[in-house]
């Protein structure tokens, strides 16, 4: 590879002017820089710079040299068409959205997915062949038949998904899976989509990491922010018998296509029972809900709840941002993303909460914060908030603590989505993010329930793991090393006790350590039981150095804040808000829908919401809640999965 650049370089050097003015330039490559970052970089796309740098596909070095095309002389890829007859087919790339397309061919999102019945399951995906009807079609042509899929197999890696587990899932080799995916080979990235089965399309973006679980398309973000601005500040009204879609646009003074805007489930037309938002500054009589049954026959349909969610969506910047576009916005700013996507898995959970006939009114609002300022005190005073049944939000730590002083004296629980700093006690605030001191106690903790014996095997170089074995778990042992700085493999073994569990903590990014802790544990395993333990996320161990199969003998153990195992109830989550949104929900959009649904939970009970987390500890989609008291005041949240690699290749949570 290095001769390949050398070539290039040279080539370069020589004619210099030529290629600065014409279809090549050269670009440096930083440490941690990705294809997908230089693409946008140069406004190419990531197939281009692998036409003119094939080794790249194996993985970038830094201070390599790519070619890339120069914007003027570069022949960009772009989405092909084909007509035929009266239709033309469509090759979907990455950032394309339903919306753009129907925009882009003047086509009805109803004639699209009539000519393409697979859009309303498995949404808009990249590598999808769709089919583009034309505008003078009647409706009631016959539904379009797409070009097959299954010539193509596409799998998107998961968390702690590997080339051996992929490759038995689909019944093929290691070697299969490389020889279609070459840009695996040395690594495989979490959102990578692999090709299983066929050949990509020419205008396949090889290489490029496709986000899984990780974040809404820009489209759909985009569509987001817009419910947000209309239903901050938002009331709810019942829709009773014989009511229409203009009967109600009159009562409003809106006209249809506002009121389906902010209640998109109107496109569907107008259903008894049906739980509308209205903008607030419209005078409307609500009618006192009537009591549901529910599923728990705890819930207590009584006075109704009171909800309020501070998410900070800067609307007012965004909407004043002369210098930006809000896609542009989208791109670069990673705490609206985040918000966003929390927001969107919180609708799930109240519409969820709805369906269940929850007695509890949800208002949003703009809390404007930054690190340092927001408008929560204003909200708080002029939405009357001190008579709220609980608040969700604000998202940095200060502004929390504002909210929490500020309703301190009507003991209003404000529960901190985010935020895990220990900061100013308030007996009110709700801590929902375990420490990293909490989530390595609960490790400990599951160990010494199990009456294990504890073995520690800890780099130097991981000195605040060493200070806290030290500090919190003194009477852990350390397994020596060598006079050379190895480690000690006669150590290790003399510490193993028979007739008990023996964890083995080991924290090192040193592939030599992990491989002889590994070798000593398993050649033990005829007369001792061992487990692998580890407290940190450890790269190291998901690099093809390490053998898989070595883990799952040895049923690496770790804590995570979140369920790394699909239950039944992720997958429903998941299909339910891949079917609105498009695409998977990241941990933030899973962490908006488990905290809004647990604290509407709580908030039905038939006891105050400190009383609900005195006495229960609650489990969700991938989060658990399991509140106690601080000394110095306030809640912390101490749910902890302890997960582990299993024999049958599935990671699980251990009992």
């Amino acid at each position: 590879m290095k001769y390949f650049f050398a070539i290039y370089i040279s080539l370069f050097l020589f004619t210099s002017n030529v290629f600065s003015q014409e279809k090549v330039i050269t670009h440096k490559v930083e440490k941690g820089e990705t294809i997908n970052q230089i693409a946008q970089k140069y406004t190419v796309t990531p197939y281009d710079i692998y036409q003119l740098n094939p080794d790249a596909q194996r993985g970038l070095k830094p201070n390599s040299i790519l070619l890339i095309p120069n914007k003027v002389g570069a022949k960009i890829t772009t989405p092909q068409t084909k007509t035929n007859g009266q239709s033309q087919s469509h090759l979907v790339i990455a950032k394309e959205t339903l919306y753009g397309l129907e925009k882009q061919y003047g086509v009805s999102d109803e004639d699209l997915k009539r000519a393409n019945p697979f859009l309303e399951e498995e949404g808009l995906q990249i590598g999808q062949i769709i089919i583009i009807p034309s505008k003078n079609i009647s409706k009631k042509t016959p539904k379009k038949t797409v070009v097959s899929q299954d010539k193509f197999i596409y799998h998107d890696v998961l968390t702690k998904e590997t080339k051996y587990s992929i490759a038995k899932k689909y019944g093929i080799s290691i070697q299969e899976l490389e020889k279609r995916n070459p840009e695996v080979i040395n690594n495989l990235p979490i959102g990578y989509r692999l090709i299983i089965k066929g050949t990509a399309p020419k205008t396949e973006k090889v290489g490029e990491k496709v986000t899984v679980k990780a974040e809404l398309n820009d489209g759909n973000k985009i569509e987001i922010l817009k419910r947000a601005m209309i239903v901050i500040d938002s009331i709810s009204y019942k829709v009773k018998p014989k009511e229409t879609l203009y009967s109600l646009s009159k009562m409003f003074n809106m006209t249809q296509e506002e009121l389906v805007a902010v209640n998109p489930e109107l496109k569907n037309g107008v259903e008894i029972g049906m739980l509308l938002r209205i903008p607030s500054k419209i005078p409307v009589a609500i009618e006192d809900k009537k009591e549901y049954k529910s599923l728990s026959k705890k819930i207590a349909f009584g006075s109704r709840k009171r909800m309020a969610l501070l998410l900070p969506f800067n609307i007012a910047t965004i909407e004043g941002d002369t210098v930006n576009s809000t896609f542009a916005r989208l791109k670069k700013d990673k705490f609206l993303n985040m918000t966003l996507d929390f927001y969107a898995g919180a609708l799930i959970a109240i519409d969820s909460a709805r369906t269940l006939g929850f007695p509890i009114d949800v208002e949003i609002y703009d809390s404007r914060e930054t690190k340092n300022s927001s408008d929560v005190a204003a909200i708080i005073q002029n939405k009357n908030l001190e008579n709220a049944n609980a608040i969700i939000g604000p998202f940095y730590q200060s502004n929390a603590e504002t909210a929490a002083r500020l309703l301190n004296t009507n003991n209003v629980p404000v529960i901190s989505p985010l935020s895990k700093d220990v900061g100013n006690p308030y007996p009110n605030l709700y801590q929902t993010i375990p420490t990293n001191e909490v989530i390595k106690n609960a490790m400990f903790d599951y160990m010494r329930k199990n009456k294990g014996n504890i073995i520690a095997v800890v780099d130097k170089k991981k000195e605040s793991i060493v200070q806290y074995i030290k500090q919190y778990q003194k009477e852990v042992p350390f397994v020596a090393f060598k006079e050379n700085g190895s480690l000690s493999a006669e150590s290790l073994k003399s510490m193993l006790v028979k007739g008990r569990m023996n964890y083995v903590v080991m924290e090192t990014g040193n592939t030599w350590m992990i491989k002889t802790t590994i070798a000593t544990m398993l050649s033990s395993m005829a007369t001792y039981q061992v487990q692998l333990v580890i407290l940190e996320p450890n790269e190291t161990l998901d690099t093809d150095e390490i053998k898989f199969l070595n883990l799952i003998k040895l049923k690496l153990m770790y804590p995570s804040v979140t369920n790394d195992y699909v239950s039944v109830e992720e997958a429903i989550f998941e299909k339910k808000y891949r079917k609105i949104n498009n695409i998977f929900p990241s941990d933030y959009a899973t962490r908006g829908f488990d905290m809004t649904f647990d604290t509407m939970m709580r908030l039905v009970q038939n006891k105050s919401f400190e009383e609900t987390v005195n006495s229960a500890a609650t489990k969700h989609v991938e989060n658990k809640f399991e509140y106690y008291k601080k000394e110095d005041g306030g809640y912390t949240n101490k749910g902890v999965f302890i997960m582990y690699y299993d024999t049958d290749l599935i990671i699980k949570e251990a009992n």
